[in-house]
């Protein structure tokens, strides 16, 4: 079993910046993947940034050159640094983490006012 805590999200101007952050604990596989997804009521899951490692990330395209995913080893935590937040971006906000299973953290809420 894999556990997922989520913090760093809130209420911000559009414009504004945002840092979320995700520690995993459990049985933490050597080789995984984590990153984030986001979902707006209604709709659903979409991918925001994953990451394998360094070099291995992917973003989805309302997202790029905004938002930068990154991870520490040591510590089985991922970031996600949000800049330039527009109101499109406001949704719930999940850490997701994948080895041979997937975890889903409980969701953290980011909006963004115009």
């Amino acid at each position: 079993q894999v556990q997922l805590v989520e913090s760093g999200g809130g209420v911000v101007q559009a414009g504004g910046s945002l840092r979320l952050s995700c520690v995993a604990s459990g049985n933490i596989a050597p080789i995984n993947t984590m990153g984030w997804y986001r979902r707006v009521p209604g709709k659903q899951y979409e991918l925001v940034a994953i990451i394998r490692s360094f070099t291995n990330f992917q973003y989805s395209d309302s997202v790029n050159g905004r938002f930068t995913i990154s991870r520490d080893n040591t510590n089985n935590t991922v970031s996600l640094q949000m800049n330039n937040l527009k109101p499109e971006d406001t949704a719930v906000y999940f850490c997701h983490y994948r080895d041979h299973d997937v975890y889903w953290g409980q969701g953290t809420q980011v909006t963004v006012s115009s």
